[in-house]
């Protein structure tokens, strides 16, 4: 965890965390709001940067515990620039200190959001969830499955056991905590040698 929180200086090396979940949250319980804040404190706790698609809902309540905790969250939103996040998508500022705005719309939003991310993180979502699910999957992107009192995770294992195909990077945990750390060392076993890189670039700049 030392080395995550060194990288928390260098914004490059800083491991990027993505929440992916429902905007509309009337199907994910009633704790679903407190565990999608301690998500997001878990992911600044443990020195990593969040990451969501600019949206309401499971990914702002996780950038609220991010920003409380004293992390940074950034979004990617599928509109052209502010006007247009706000008055046709009718999507948050609050809670976000910078969003990249793509100009996709959501289909593409997910697939810029999915793949800037280093590993991603699945709350209580809808279909938009699942599609950026296998986007990761396909990139495959270190992926955190949170597990708890919604259809979500079940979904997930109902694709994965149809699938077909194998995938190590995948993990599930009830304990957001756990889950965090779990999927960061999945993250760091497929970063390169960072300390060998800086050396080697060193070298080849002083010939």
């Amino acid at each position: 965890m030392d080395e995550i929180k060194k990288d928390a200086a260098h914004g490059h090396l800083q491991i990027k965390l993505g929440v992916s979940g429902a905007a509309e949250t009337g199907h994910c319980g009633v704790d679903a709001y407190d565990k999608g804040l301690e998500l997001g404190r878990q992911i600044a706790k443990h020195g990593a940067m969040l990451v969501t698609g600019a949206t309401t809902g499971f990914p702002m309540w996780a950038a609220m515990g991010a920003v409380e905790a004293g992390g940074f969250s950034l979004g990617f939103s599928p509109a052209t620039g502010e006007k247009e996040h706000v008055e046709k998508y009718n999507l948050p500022l609050e809670y976000m200190d910078a969003i990249v705005y793509t100009g996709f719309g959501y289909p593409g939003r997910d697939l810029i959001f999915t793949n800037s991310c280093d590993g991603m993180l699945f709350g209580c979502g809808r279909i938009g969830t699942i599609h950026e699910f296998m986007v990761a999957f396909e990139n495959q992107k270190p992926i955190g499955i949170f597990e708890a009192d919604w259809e979500t995770d079940e979904v997930f294992k109902n694709i994965l056991d149809k699938g077909h195909r194998p995938n190590d990077k995948i993990v599930f945990d009830t304990d957001p905590t756990a889950l965090v750390e779990r999927v960061i060392e999945l993250v760091q076993k497929d970063r390169i040698n960072r300390a060998s890189f800086r050396f080697e670039a060193s070298e080849v700049a002083g010939k």
